[in-house]
């Protein structure tokens, strides 16, 4: 990564980091999720920006509802810099709104993508230099909400279909390198090709998280490009101390300047070779491995996998019939060696498996971060790791107190080629795991052919070892979650397998382990000093005021397990178990569930006005056309119907679900959709059932203003504590059934119209500002 200081600021015709800070600082200062205040001060801060480097700016207004089964109305920021020539145009992509709910000021997650666009893009037109393809800048809105600012613009604007490359720039964490991951339909060699060509200095990526990353639900703005326009492109984030994600803790304090200045060492480049290059090049049906060691950049095509892999078997073979021939290796010994090895692999993995199950126990507050990763995570990361190589060390130290043979060497390279035919027929893009194989087939093969041992010549073949698969070791619960610990547990053991020419001579292997182990003690007892929050390494927690309109009850809730002297003053010492919201399930990315309830004082909440505005019955179906309209200021409506009511033809204030591919509309439990409000505008649902449904809908709508409402009187959150992100929370919620209105229903063959309107009917069709 770049190493940026105060001193190592940038003249104006490069990317400074400084500038990029400003930015970020103004778009930061306060929480601005969409539909709040401050959501709109930042919007008007970026189009000011963009005018002010000279360029024609739009806002892009609309609905959508995306495959989230999130409603909302965005507002996008667009603007383009003409190239030279007319071809596909190169699009520069983040996000502006930060997460709601959580107090999250977003300075991670996604204003050092914005400032990093900014002042990517001022330095660039700074040089005053012809380029031959079109930039369109897009700042998108509601990508926190279910990618709604995306969606917008690749199904609406015109622009979208002029697009041949996309560059996304993210964070899921507030340090660490930044990550490159490509988006692609199909193969991702033209992607590979072009990336090295614009030569990033710092790049980190590998084929192994493209591999996995397709795999996996995505869910950046980036995926909605691919998947309705067909555009493809690169995504970069830093994931590190994912503990802040989505939290009040998204900061500028806790912002790593080096993570932000890694992300301007990505576009720079990438902006100069891509305005320029033909980006039809990019597509490609053939796939690549690749991956990064310090300032180099590595591919070579999938087929190449499997004819790697037989010969590393062949190379290996010989090296054994030969060594058996020279009487230097015996089949006995050779079997005898996987004793110490999957001893040690297999402990390692055990020990930390049920180790971290035991952490958890000892410490319960660990349960409080939904994300899986704890404050003190890295301590934990060191601790397991220096465990296992105790545990290699204790192994190879009881079967061979002096120094191991080449027998000893058979197994880990036997077993690393196993992992590799696997990986070749299962997982391509971790082919790349096959070289330090090699490098390990080679020290193998060098004492088999001269019966020398020369340590400087194993630590060199061990260097690709040390470069391509140890960094994974720290990567996985980094990405994944502490819980997979144990996998780096195991990873750490195959590498010493690898490094076994080296640590198994040790002679003194036995006083190692205990050193290791020790170290690995050490780590444990700091991570237990760091196992109480304070302020900046916060505790977080929940609480939501409900008021059941149906049943004239209110509660006070929460998602807290471990309840603090905060909640309790609300939910009291012994709170009752949560009950009768069966109805309601709410969405949340770990899915967390409401956990314990108190009753709570009655307050005169102003509640929604539901309108029948249509309720017709033609040829078995029955057409319904509701109005909710709010009579306060709300944030969010979630409705719920029962699963036995099979809608058809829904719209929501005037668009259809985005995957919406037949007239059924195709859903998971009880959840209709969730609508984020913005100006307070009311919902309007448009859908058919069958007259022989019944129809059952509930609704709940939440204003995200608990803290600061004058009907409350709330005691402000010690320093130490932040809301939990993810999850509805510091919310004043009312639950009610949506019930129709008998005298709306209609004779058969008649559309009903509503009679009355409380307001003027919203306004649905997507609208273009294109003043400067």
């Amino acid at each position: 990564m770049p190493q940026w200081t105060v001193s190592s600021d940038k003249p104006l015709s490069e990317f400074s980091t400084k500038r990029a800070l400003a930015h970020i600082k103004t778009i930061s200062r306060q929480p601005h999720y969409t539909g709040s205040e401050n959501h709109t001060k930042v919007a008007n801060y970026l189009r000011y920006e963009l005018i002010k480097l000279g360029l024609e700016t739009q806002f892009q207004d609309g609905y959508t509802l995306t495959d989230w089964g999130n409603l909302t109305k965005s507002k996008n920021i667009i603007a383009r810099i003409k190239g030279s020539q007319q071809g596909k145009a190169l699009l520069l992509l983040s996000h502006y709104d930060s997460a709601p709910h959580s107090a999250s000021h977003g300075a991670s997650d996604d204003a050092s993508g914005v400032a990093t666009i900014l002042e990517s893009v001022r330095a660039f037109l700074h040089h005053k230099k012809t380029h031959k393809n079109d930039i369109i800048i897009l700042f998108t809105d509601a990508e926190e909400l279910g990618l709604n600012g995306a969606s917008l613009f690749v199904t609406q604007h015109k622009w979208a279909k002029e697009i041949g490359l996309a560059l996304n720039f993210e964070a899921r964490g507030t340090s660490g390198p930044s990550y490159m991951l490509m988006e692609t339909n199909e193969g991702n060699a033209g992607m590979v090709k072009n990336f090295a060509a614009a030569n990033p200095t710092f790049p980190v990526s590998n084929s192994l998280m493209y591999s996995i990353y397709k795999m996996l639900p995505n869910d950046t703005d980036l995926t909605v490009f691919r998947e309705q326009g067909n555009i493809q492109g690169f995504n970069f984030a830093f994931i590190d101390d994912h503990y802040n994600y989505h939290t009040a803790q998204d900061d500028m304090e806790h912002l790593n300047i080096n993570s932000l200045a890694h992300q301007g060492s990505y576009l720079m480049p990438l902006l100069n070779y891509f305005s320029n290059a033909d980006l039809n090049t990019t597509q490609s049906v053939e796939d690549y491995v690749y991956f990064s060691i310090p300032f180099s950049f590595i591919s070579y095509p999938f087929s190449w996998v499997i004819p790697m892999l037989i010969i590393a078997f062949v190379l290996f073979i010989f090296f054994i019939f030969l060594g058996i021939a020279k009487r230097i290796l015996s089949v006995q010994k050779m079997l005898q060696g996987f004793i110490p090895f999957l001893g040690a692999l297999i402990s390692a993995g055990v020990l930390t498996f049920f180790g971290w199950k035991i952490v958890l126990q000892i410490y319960p507050q660990y349960s409080d971060l939904l994300n899986g990763f704890t404050y003190n995570g890295h301590s934990y990361i060191a601790a397991f790791v220096l465990l296992s190589i105790a545990v290699c060390f204790a192994f190879y130290h009881f079967f061979y107190p002096n120094k191991i043979s080449a027998n000893d060497f058979v197994a880990p390279i036997f077993i690393w080629l196993l992992i590799n035919m696997a990986i070749a027929f299962s997982l391509e893009g971790a082919g790349f795991l096959i070289i330090p194989v090699y490098f390990g087939t080679f020290m193998f093969g060098f004492y088999i052919l001269t019966q020398k041992y020369i340590p400087v010549l194993n630590l060199i073949l061990a260097v690709p070892t040390l470069l391509i698969i140890a960094p994974f070791i720290q990567m996985f619960p980094i990405g994944l979650g502490l819980k997979i610990l144990f996998g780096s547990a195991i990873l750490t053991a195959l590498c010493f397998g690898l490094l076994l020419p080296t640590l198994g001579n040790f002679v003194q292997k036995g006083s190692w382990s205990i050193l290791f182990l020790v170290a690995s003690i050490g780590f444990f007892i700091k991570a237990d000093a760091d196992s109480n929050y304070e302020k900046g390494k916060a505790k977080s927690n929940s609480l939501v005021y409900l008021y059941n309109a149906d049943t004239n009850k209110a509660q006070w809730i929460t998602y807290d397990k471990n309840l603090d002297v905060w909640t309790k003053k609300y939910l009291g010492q012994n709170p009752g178990l949560l009950e009768g919201l069966e109805d309601i399930p709410l969405f949340s990315k770990y899915n967390s569930q409401f956990t314990f309830a108190a009753a709570a004082p009655l307050k005169n909440i102003a509640q929604p006005t539901i309108d029948f505005l249509t309720d017709s019955i033609a040829e078995n179906q029955r057409y319904l056309k509701i109005r909710i309209s709010p009579n306060r200021k709300v944030n969010r409506y979630d409705i719920f119907a029962n699963e036995k009511m099979q809608l058809y033809n829904i719209k929501a204030n005037g668009v259809s679900h985005l995957e919406q591919k037949s007239k059924i509309f195709k859903r998971e439990g009880k959840k209709l959709l969730s609508y984020y409000v913005v100006d307070n505008e009311p919902l309007v649902l448009e859908f058919n059932i069958s007259t022989a449904t019944v129809f059952n809908m509930q609704l709940l709508e939440s204003s995200f203003d608990l803290m600061e409402n004058p009907l409350f009187t709330m005691e402000q959150r010690a320093d130490w504590m932040m809301p939990t992100p993810f999850v509805l929370n510091d919310a004043v919620a009312i639950k009610k059934t949506i019930k129709p209105t008998p005298v709306a229903i209609q004779s058969p063959s008649v559309i009903a119209e509503p009679k009355v309107y409380r307001k003027k009917p919203i306004p649905v069709e997507t609208v273009i500002d294109t003043t400067k």
